[in-house]
């Protein structure tokens, strides 16, 4: 009896770990822009949580843009639709997130120095229980080409940025398992792009 209240609150202390933002790894940080001097760009990257407890990535910013936002990409009809996923990305205990071409990724908006081949980008990532996080994103204009079949980066003017149906999508029936390569995407605020470019 006294070993199974000892293993309760092993259990309790467990869940209740906090996440540092040393439990947080970021592997693989690059970013690229569709067209030399675009006023947007965008960010992929692999995000390792360490920690025995959940995460959730909320936000990015940095210095190199007026802001940062986390998006995805939705196909309804042929047309490719940009979401601002406002309530941020899920982490589970030990998962990766991959923010990847053609699905969620870092957005950025108003450029405010041209992303150049081999610059590094600084880049904030913010979670809920971590903190801060800091990046550094290469921007690799080599790997635009990569998987571009099907990556609305590579025709930004076949997106729809105005009108989006936020409520036809069930987020809180997705499951991404042990690697979250879609993370857990709830924001529903209409979001449009006024240069017509994303992701």
């Amino acid at each position: 009896m006294r070993f199974m209240f000892r293993s309760a609150l092993a259990a309790l202390a467990l869940s209740a770990a906090p996440v540092l933002a040393q439990d947080i790894g970021v592997h693989d940080a690059y970013a690229i822009t569709a067209i030399p001097g675009a006023p947007t760009g965008s960010a992929y990257m692999l995000i390792h949580n360490h920690a025995s407890a959940a995460d959730r990535l909320i936000g990015a910013s940095s210095p190199a843009a007026d802001r940062v936002e986390i998006h995805e990409n939705l196909e309804e009809n042929g047309v490719i639709r940009m979401r601002h996923v406002e309530e941020g990305l899920e982490l589970r205990p030990g998962s990766v997130l991959l923010l990847n071409r053609g699905g969620p990724h870092l957005m950025f908006l108003g450029i405010t120095d041209s992303f150049e081949d081999g610059d590094t980008v600084p880049i904030t990532l913010t979670f809920e229980k971590a903190g801060d996080v800091p990046v550094e994103a290469i921007v690799d204009l080599s790997r635009l080409t990569e998987d571009a079949e099907g990556d609305p980066a590579m025709d930004h003017d076949a997106m729809d940025h105005g009108t989006m149906d936020h409520d036809a999508m069930d987020h809180g029936a997705m499951d991404h398992g042990t690697t979250d390569g879609g993370g857990a995407a709830h924001g529903h605020a209409d979001h449009q792009h006024t240069d017509g470019q994303g992701g």
